[in-house]
């Protein structure tokens, strides 16, 4: 076996990442964590390098601290999307990392696109 799980992981991440900056023109990203037991995402801009928004399971007004699930991902996903109307943004390029988009992570990015955020 030529990598392990991490390095394969890592390959995933860089491959996506540099393709996003490739094509970013100026967007920000939607950049997702997920861990085993929680998910978060952030709204980034890479240009002046600051987070402006960010939704996370860890958070209680979400009611699903502690569970990584499909529906701890939907409600992350519209707790993102509202943030990110607040801060006046529309659209955003979606950073999956080295996750597939599968599952939670694709589960987290159709409820940001009904929430109103294009991605």
């Amino acid at each position: 076996m030529a990598s392990s799980k991490r390095q394969l992981f890592q390959k995933r991440r860089l491959r996506n990442r540099n393709k996003l900056r490739s094509v970013n023109a100026g967007r920000l990203r939607l950049s997702v964590h997920r861990s085993n037991k929680n998910i978060s995402v952030q709204l980034i801009d890479d240009v002046q390098g600051v987070t402006v928004a960010a939704a996370s399971s860890l958070e209680k007004d979400l009611g699903v601290v502690g569970k990584n699930n499909i529906e701890a991902a939907q409600k992350v996903g519209a707790a993102i999307a509202e943030r990110a109307k607040k801060a006046g943004v529309e659209e955003a390029y979606f950073d999956r990392g080295g996750f597939l988009f599968h599952g939670k992570v694709k589960a987290l990015a159709e409820a940001a696109r009904e929430g109103g955020l294009k991605i």
